[in-house]
């Protein structure tokens, strides 16, 4: 049994939801091969970071790369589209002929069975995240032959609107927060001063940066009574134009002005691995955004939220924006100095049960490591291949 983690991404933000399930089924010493495979220099590093010594022992590492024909189009398309991603597929079909299960954290891997007629190659999709966005809850999530998710929220929205069926799902609370470390690494930052983290998202429908972001950022130019960490989704900056496939819409991000990089109460990333791996998430005050999932990671410790609407959404009732009950809504940046100053009481008195009630409907945690849950669910999915268990249905990994 060969078991194969793919990660085929210009960024590391998705490691986390799956990279520990890998380390978890070594450790557990699974009875069969497990492959980790990545797809640039980036992505192998932190999986050598992360992994330590499983890699070359119980876990092997294949680096997969494109023809040269293949690096021509995406020098010519990269910038705009993710060429290398794409190409990727139909440069290693040979690599993915030889696995017999696929886990993988997003869904441009279902080319392999839609496209390359990798019929016989079992997908399981862990998801990356636990937001509300519609793109989490479409047609194409159908497409894989299990999912594991994080809690009832994502199970419930799966099978009405994915139409999945409920024995191919599995909850098993979420591996990136079994990853997650201490605080510290922020230390520069004054805690006499209140943080604010700014993360809005990068697609251009739902995003506030491309009306709003700079109205933000010099929002707290002109106040330092309060420091802000500016940490947008990772794919913000990583190219020239921002294209989005679920909503088709198109938009620069453009450049993060000087007069943002001097004040001493700015502190601005914009891909790091502390943007990825929670440790703002961890360390701020407040949040504000807009569409991003990480506020629900926000919520593992409930605190005030603030959302900027840019774009006029009619976002009551709408399970898409379940998330901005967490805090108030907001329209316009003028409004962010009031909204921040009574974002504590609000909090206190109305927004706090509002979030736990969130969370726990997004996160199935029950004090055992969700990758080993994960794992559980994967070595019994493999014994049934295997021809060793008879049936499969709905498990909630035990």
């Amino acid at each position: 049994m060969r078991i194969g983690f793919l990660f085929n991404h210009d960024q590391i933000h998705q490691l986390a939801h799956s990279l520990p399930i890998a380390i978890s089924l070594a450790a557990g010493g699974f009875a069969g091969e497990i492959i980790i495979a990545t797809t640039n220099d980036r992505l192998a590093h932190e999986v050598r970071r992360l992994a330590g010594p499983l890699l070359g022992s119980r876990i092997q590492h294949v680096e997969l790369g494109l023809t040269t024909r293949s690096e021509r189009l995406v020098g010519m398309l990269g910038s705009m589209i993710p060429a290398r991603k794409l190409l990727l597929y139909r440069d290693n079909l040979e690599f993915f002929r030889s696995l017999d299960m696929l886990v993988v954290a997003e869904k441009t891997s279902l080319l392999l069975k839609k496209r390359y007629g990798l019929d016989k190659l079992f997908m399981i999709h862990t998801r990356h995240g636990a937001g509300d966005r519609a793109i989490g809850f479409d047609k194409a999530s159908a497409g894989f032959d299990h999912v594991l998710c994080s809690g009832e929220k994502i199970r419930r929205r799966l099978i009405a609107e994915a139409g999945i069926d409920p024995s191919t799902i599995s909850i098993v609370g979420y591996p990136k927060f079994d990853l997650v470390r201490q605080a510290g690494r922020t230390q520069h930052f004054s805690r006499e001063r209140p943080i604010i983290l700014y993360n809005p998202h990068c697609s251009p429908h739902l995003s506030s940066w491309y009306k709003h972001g700079r109205q933000v950022l010099d929002h707290f130019v002109e106040r330092d009574a309060q420091e802000l960490i500016f940490a947008p989704h990772v794919m913000l900056f990583e190219r020239p134009f921002v294209v989005t496939i679920d909503k088709l819409s198109v938009n620069r991000p453009g450049t993060i002005a000087k007069r943002f990089l001097h004040g001493d109460n700015i502190h601005i990333d914009l891909g790091s691995r502390a943007s990825t791996d929670m440790s703002y998430t961890l360390i701020a005050d407040v949040y504000l955004g807009d569409a991003s999932s990480q506020v629900y990671e926000f919520l593992l410790r409930p605190r005030p939220c603030v959302f900027l609407n840019s774009h006029g959404i009619d976002w009551r009732g709408d399970p898409n924006f379940a998330h901005w009950r967490a805090g108030e809504v907001i329209s316009d940046p003028k409004d962010l100095g009031p909204a921040l100053a009574r974002a504590n009481g609000l909090h206190r008195d109305h927004y706090q049960a509002i979030q736990e009630n969130l969370f726990a409907d997004s996160f199935d945690l029950d004090g055992r490591p969700s990758s080993d849950r994960a794992a559980a669910v994967i070595t019994q999915l493999a014994d049934k291949r295997r021809g060793n268990v008879v049936g499969f249905s709905n498990f909630r990994a035990a």
